[in-house]
């Protein structure tokens, strides 16, 4: 599996400050944020499957205009996948004809442009030789992260998270983890903010890596634009000692 991270951002100001989206090998979406936005139409039309992690705006902003973009170039669905509660999310509010059309009703060719599928945490997809699973998360909306499988190794997304009691008894069992990218949105500063919006702070990140069993790279997502180096800064004096790397905008993961 190849991964390009196409945002990682907390939020936007500047061209090096995407929100959050992964392309995996050519045909797969990991979230689509505005990451999305700098595929060219041909990469965009290639595009087969979109995981979202959950329904807020930095992790699908993406999603309607693509789908819009690429339905006369396609002769088969795009599937998107999350929980049930997340698709109806999307349903209800983005693609409910008011903010943007039903793409689900619409058929260009034979089939609608775009199909729903619902999945659960543990639930595993298969897609060729690679696998994607549902993991545990814990946010203000529905939500979950994702494991990325190839085999030989697994990347594991946290997606938006806070203090996840379930997530680490399921990394801990992952015998081919390689990859941990997990969010830190907030300073240390603002862990009353972090807290109620069930993000993470470099505090809290440095409690819950220690519940970490295995041997993996740690990187690091979500950081909010102005305060990237304060919470690096920080996540260095609490968790240094698990080495975590602020994960880059294009950055690549071949696994």
């Amino acid at each position: 599996m190849k991964v390009r991270v196409l945002g990682c951002s907390g939020g936007i100001g500047g061209h090096h400050l995407r929100t959050t989206s992964m392309l995996v090998d050519h045909d797969i979406l990991i979230d689509a944020g505005t990451g999305v936005a700098d595929l060219s139409l041909t990469e965009l039309a290639m595009i087969d499957h979109v995981f979202i992690t959950h329904s807020h705006l930095d992790h699908i902003a993406a999603l309607p205009l693509m789908i819009d973009s690429v339905a006369d170039r396609r002769d088969r669905p795009v599937v998107v996948y999350s929980t049930a509660a997340t698709l109806e999310l999307l349903q209800n509010h983005i693609f409910n004809w008011a903010i943007w059309p039903d793409f689900s009703e619409i058929s260009i060719r034979k089939e609608a442009v775009m199909q729903y599928k619902s999945l659960s945490v543990g639930q595993k997809i298969h897609l060729g030789e690679r696998a994607i699973v549902a993991v545990p998360a814990e946010h203000t909306v529905p939500a979950v992260g994702y494991q990325l499988d190839s085999g030989a190794a697994s990347l594991v997304f946290t997606g938006d998270t806070t203090v996840n009691d379930a997530l680490w008894p399921v990394l801990n069992a992952m015998t081919n983890l390689r990859y941990l990218i997990v969010e830190t949105a907030f300073s240390n500063r603002e862990k009353r903010l972090a807290v109620m919006s069930k993000h993470l702070c470099p505090s809290m990140l440095g409690e819950e890596l220690s519940r970490l069993e295995r041997p993996a790279e740690i990187y690091i997502s979500h950081l909010k634009p102005g305060q990237i180096e304060l919470i690096m800064g920080e996540i260095e004096e609490c968790a240094g000692h698990f080495n975590p790397k602020m994960l880059q905008n294009n950055q690549i993961f071949d696994f």
